[in-house]
């Protein structure tokens, strides 16, 4: 196709961003709207039957402002309903209209990744569904925030970049706030996996940035805001290590903090850009195209620090397979497989914590499977996650071809995890 098929699509209040997969390089590329320009204003609208998004719409507020809508990312997430024109239209349906219009160009999406301000369960009901209106399968559609698109695209560049620290700086034209990847340290590791998490670790307004970014040539103003932000940069990094600095939003754009930026470079790598959760959500349908469970694993207070495996035989190679990976949101995490049993003795489930060493250990009884020859036993195990802390584990018995037909067999286990309530936190 033209561009490539690996989506990431940075979502917001104001704007998207689309980075796509470029298989020759190896790396995302941005869609530029216009000259340095990677920013599609989150409006719609429509005249005379046409729908236009973007700038074009835009254009149509000065024309005739009820055939122009904005807001679509707030009124979709709360499901509201919108007047447009002479008709009133559900929100969720105007951004799903909004981001087809975007996606176009791309003649076949196989993998598309949202990154938004914030998740949960409603956001990623609402965009996983918008993904399969567009025809793409509901596994390969993910959200994720802001935070966890910054770890993603740190996962792709160069090991000194986050060998210690790394710092993002996001300013609008009111606020600067600061966020810091670094690695945690937890009680059960026994792979030795690396976990990382991105914390916000300071915010301040800064009021003269808006007088900068309306009037640039504010000289007295734009000296202040410098060193507000050189106090601000130097009491978030007191004590820190920090191998990189990456500066992003509206607020960089202008020149206006160059006594800063000598901190921020001072033993350190810094870069300013727009398209960096826009990247990192393309590096996320990267790593799922590929199935890549290699490198660091991203955790937030969002994330389960539970790991649910089953002993199994993969490829010839006997051990414990997680069925639920640490690292994944529970309302993620619902899942079906198909087993071959040895034989019918009861199944064993383990259920491991980053928070603690203690193993628990669950058991499900197969009392009542019929007795039939080693490997003609085959079942479907479904994992459904009812609330944040339950489980439940369904076996079925769907037969072995016409050979033999299911018996009819189901049993269900209801397994109640330790949570991840003051465990994220207790980790270091």
């Amino acid at each position: 196709m033209e561009r490539g098929s690996i989506l990431g699509y940075d979502l917001n209040e104001k704007y998207c961003q689309i980075s796509y997969y470029n298989e020759a390089k190896e790396e995302p590329e941005t869609l530029e709207v216009s000259s340095d320009n990677y920013q599609i204003p989150l409006s719609l609208g429509k005249m005379d039957g046409q729908w236009v998004y973007g700038m074009e719409a835009e254009c149509l507020k000065a024309v005739d402002d009820s055939l122009f809508v904005e807001d679509l990312f707030v009124n979709a997430f709360y499901h509201r309903k919108v007047t447009l024109g002479k008709k009133v239209y559900d929100a969720v349906w105007l951004l799903a209209k909004f981001i087809k219009l975007t996606l176009e160009q791309f003649d076949e999406i196989e993998y598309l990744t949202f990154s938004t301000p914030f998740t949960s369960v409603d956001m990623s009901k609402m965009l996983k569904s918008i993904g399969r209106h567009l025809g793409i399968p509901k596994d390969k559609v993910y959200v994720q925030d802001y935070k966890e698109s910054f770890c993603q695209y740190m996962f792709y560049q160069p090991k000194e970049l986050w060998q210690y620290e790394s710092a993002l700086i996001f300013c609008d034209a009111q606020k600067i706030k600061a966020f810091m990847l670094r690695r945690l340290h937890v009680v059960n590791n026994r792979d030795k996996e690396v976990f990382v998490t991105v914390d916000e670790v300071a915010k301040a307004h800064i009021r003269e940035l808006e007088a900068i970014h309306l009037l640039m040539d504010d000289e007295e103003k734009a000296r202040s805001a410098d060193e507000t932000f050189k106090a601000f940069i130097q009491s978030v990094f007191e004590k820190k290590v920090i191998s990189s600095v990456y500066l992003t939003g509206e607020g960089f754009e202008n020149n206006w903090y160059p006594n800063s930026l000598k901190v921020l470079c001072n033993g350190r790598r810094a870069f300013v850009g727009n398209n960096l959760h826009s990247k990192g959500a393309c590096y996320t349908s990267v790593r799922i195209c590929r199935d890549d469970n290699e490198g660091p694993v991203y955790l937030d207070e969002t994330k389960m620090t539970q790991q649910i495996s089953l002993r199994m035989r993969v490829n010839g190679k006997e051990g414990w397979y997680p069925v639920v990976s640490w690292g994944t949101r529970w309302y993620e995490a619902d899942g079906e497989w198909e087993v071959l049993l040895e034989d019918d003795s009861d199944l064993e489930v383990h259920i491991e914590s980053l928070a603690g060493e203690e193993l628990q250990v669950e058991r499900i009884s197969l009392k009542g499977l019929p007795e039939r020859s080693d490997y003609s036993l085959r079942l479907k195990i479904e994992i459904m996650f009812l609330e944040e802390r339950l489980c439940r584990l369904t076996l079925r018995d769907i037969g072995f071809g016409d050979f033999y037909p299911s018996s009819g067999f189901c049993v269900t286990k209801d397994i109640r995890l330790g949570g991840i309530n003051g465990q994220f936190n207790s980790m270091s």
